[in-house]
């Protein structure tokens, strides 16, 4: 356990070495969440509203935060097919260090780079009037969802990029994320949707968390915690095994090309 712990570090300090070699994938990593933040907050913002009353925009930035957890899930894809599709993890595989340290730097350094992230949205979220109200307990485990949230859709990430190896169909992943994303709570509430939009709402794992987070913030449009326990849960369970399983069989291909 002791020489795991010590290669999967070695592996994502290679991670967050590749990141701090490339300002400008920080930069917009940081920056594309606070547009959006901007965008739907003061542009589109002022002619929405929210069920039961409510400033929008503390029924926005939970919403916010829950997204950029979600985002998360291409730049683990593009790293992951990346470091598959050219050879990188046949390499790392030859060489005598712990199987699973490629994948536990690699979601190691995602956390990390996610909490970053959710850190300068939480300062943007301050910066255009967002506040919590229900004391730095609810807060601190409000972020804890999020990032619970950002652990399981890793997974997914991890997954399709070892089944891809190829990053040319991040293009692919975007367009299954973006629907996601939209057709949840973290813009605007279900009641607001037709009745069929609004079941599928509901049921959206990134819906759970939002709602969760903003009853932990004291925001207007809370719902229970539980689902967003549970979602991340169920996600974690179904990808984590996938992922090992897919991680074997390029290793089973591998062998087999070298033969």
């Amino acid at each position: 356990m002791k020489w795991a712990l010590h290669d999967g570090w070695v592996m994502t300090q290679r991670e967050l070495a590749h990141l701090a070699r490339q300002p400008a994938q920080i930069v917009v990593m940081l920056l594309f969440p606070v547009l959006l933040v901007l965008m739907f907050g003061f542009v589109l913002g002022g002619g929405m509203s929210v069920a039961g009353g409510g400033d929008y925009r503390e029924y926005l930035l939970p919403g916010m935060f829950a997204m950029t957890m979600l985002f998360g899930v291409e730049s683990t894809f593009a790293a992951i097919a990346t470091d598959t599709g050219r050879g990188v993890t046949d390499r790392f595989r030859s060489l005598p260090m712990a199987a699973s340290a490629q994948v536990t730097g690699r979601t190691l350094a995602d956390l990390l780079t996610s909490a970053l992230g959710l850190l300068v949205m939480l300062g943007c979220g301050l910066a255009v009037g967002w506040r919590w109200h229900d004391g730095f307990a609810g807060a601190l485990a409000a972020v804890g969802l999020l990032l619970w949230l950002r652990f399981a859709v890793l997974w997914v990430g991890v997954y399709l990029g070892l089944l891809s190896g190829n990053p040319q169909l991040l293009v692919a992943v975007q367009i299954l994320v973006w629907p996601v994303a939209f057709l949840s709570s973290a813009l605007a509430s279900p009641q607001d949707m037709p009745d069929w939009l609004g079941a599928l709402s509901h049921w959206n794992p990134l819906s759970a968390t939002a709602d969760a987070t903003r009853a932990l913030f004291g925001n207007p449009g809370g719902g229970d915690t539980w689902p967003a326990l549970l979602w991340p849960a169920v996600l974690t369970a179904v990808f984590v095994p996938l992922s090992i399983r897919q991680y074997r069989r390029l290793s089973r291909v591998a062998s087999a090309g070298v033969v």
